[in-house]
């Protein structure tokens, strides 16, 4: 039986009267459990004995024995006119679980989830990487977008929506991408996703068998690897060099091909025309899938970029991915993809079975920024800053850093990647444990690395100040002096 306790906020907490014991001990022992759970926390009000007896079916005086024998115990506190409450905080405890009885998860799965720049505070100069500036993120425009969308005539539409996603950020989608990047879809085309890494685990529901060959960057972006081992597939890291991932090391039996060729994860370059069309012959070839990551290459710095594999593509053998991640904010929970006619409706129907489909008010209000001009205005104003600040990483990894560092040209994005000099007599790991005493937080380039072990260091700037960028860095010279 349900009996629902009376606080300052609602709760809902089962009451069973079954078990050993008389009706009193049974009450008795289930609010403790709520208690020692943390389900009924210090300071919340349970209701009056006459009011939870008539709950429970049960006589008063019962319930007041269970709650006496708890304010005996401290758990409980009486206040004359007010009520019982909840006392001190116990000590929680775990569930009683036989030993080697739990259910366990498959191996690949028996590590937590850690997301991007999880497990440490906050610094004054962060220079992590995948994050933009949210005092960047146009939030009163956005908020009157969305409150638009919650008109009482949406809130009353019945019904699941497309899997696919709102049919006019589709539309927007494939409108902006073409204007801003070249890739050749329609609205049939796209389909919105939580970010680009459902995106991914989409693609990986539907092309990947147990065992099946998948090929990835070395360096490159970790929850990818990740992603696709879950899928059962046998990931192999590629090098990549100063034109991108070297085509000549791919595995004769990759069935997907995971890229990002406009701006590379981590090293910031991208792959040469040479590269790709390479790339695209050989998928041909091998019957195989390129899955094109533009994770963030909207911020440029110079000129125009390369035309998209997606938009060199006349084989069908390209899925583009892209994501709002960069360019608003992670929160929002927006990415997209843009799939051959083959793959759509295997895609959506994954799609369906996972999640359906996304947040329609969401969506709805990134349309209407993207129609009224206000995303283009915003990344505009967005590269401004970017650009600022990658300038001044870049001045010091010419300079005060040069004696370590040797930057890796990139024009684009929200990072800047630098390799450790071959006679630095330096331990990159103690240089960022130093760095952090120091409140400069920075990444380490091995974190990325699987086959191939490169020393260097990966500094984000969607994430500090600008004018915080100089003393980080002045700090980070310092770092390397001190170890």
């Amino acid at each position: 039986m349900t009996a629902y306790l009376d606080g300052p906020i609602a709760i809902d907490l089962h009451i069973s009267l079954d078990g050993p014991g008389d009706l009193a001990t049974r009450i008795h022992r289930r609010i403790l459990d709520a208690i020692l759970d943390g389900r009924l926390r210090p300071g919340e009000r349970l209701p009056p004995t006459r009011e939870l007896a008539r709950r429970l079916d049960v006589s008063r005086n019962t319930v007041s024995v269970a709650y006496e024998r708890l304010t005996a115990e401290g758990l409980l506190v009486a206040r004359v006119g007010s009520g019982t409450f909840v006392g001190r905080a116990p000590v929680g405890r775990p569930r009683d679980v036989p030993e080697g009885h739990a259910a366990r998860p498959r191996p690949i799965w028996d590590v937590p989830a850690r997301p991007p720049n999880a497990g440490s505070a906050s610094f004054p100069y962060d220079f992590r990487v995948g994050t933009p500036d949210p005092d960047l993120f146009p939030l009163p425009v956005w908020r009157r977008l969305l409150t638009a969308e919650w008109r009482a005539a949406t809130v009353r539409t019945t019904g699941y929506g497309d899997p696919a996603g709102h049919h006019g950020l589709r539309e927007a989608v494939a409108r902006s991408t073409g204007l801003s990047r070249s890739v050749r879809a329609s609205a049939d085309d796209v389909l919105v996703t939580q970010g680009a890494q459902q995106a991914l685990d989409l693609i990986g529901r539907v092309l990947i068998e147990p065992g099946d060959t998948v090929a990835v960057e070395d360096p490159g972006y970790p929850p990818a690897r990740h992603l696709f081992r879950t899928h059962g597939a046998r990931v192999t890291p590629v090098p990549v060099d100063r034109e991108g991932l070297d085509v000549n090391a791919l595995p004769d039996g990759a069935r997907l091909v995971y890229v990002t060729p406009s701006h590379q994860f981590p090293l910031g370059t991208p792959m040469s025309l040479a590269r790709r069309a390479a790339l695209l012959d050989w998928a041909g070839r091998h019957d195989a899938v390129i899955v094109e990551d533009d994770y963030d290459s909207e911020f440029r710095f110079s000129d125009r970029p390369l035309d998209p594999l997606q938009s060199l593509d006349r084989t069908g053998r390209v899925i583009y991915v892209g994501t709002f991640s960069k360019t608003l904010l992670p929160m929002l929970r927006v990415g997209f993809l843009v799939a051959p006619a083959s793959l759509r409706p295997a895609l959506r129907a994954a799609r369906q079975l996972t999640d359906w489909h996304g947040d329609p008010a969401t969506q709805g209000a990134l349309a209407r920024f993207i129609d009224s001009g206000e995303l283009p205005r915003h990344i505009r104003k967005a590269t401004r800053t970017y650009a600022a600040r990658h300038e001044l990483i870049a001045e010091a990894l010419t300079g005060d850093l040069a004696a370590w560092l040797d930057p890796v040209p990139s024009t684009a994005g929200l990072h800047l990647c630098a390799l450790l000099k071959p006679d630095a007599p330096v331990d990159v790991p103690a240089v960022l444990l130093r760095a952090r005493e120091l409140g400069v937080a920075a990444e380490d380039l091995t974190n990325y690395c699987d086959d191939v072990r490169r020393p260097g260091i990966v500094l984000g700037y969607g994430a500090i100040p600008t004018d915080r960028v100089r003393t980080g860095l002045a700090l980070l010279a310092r770092s390397f002096n001190d170890v």
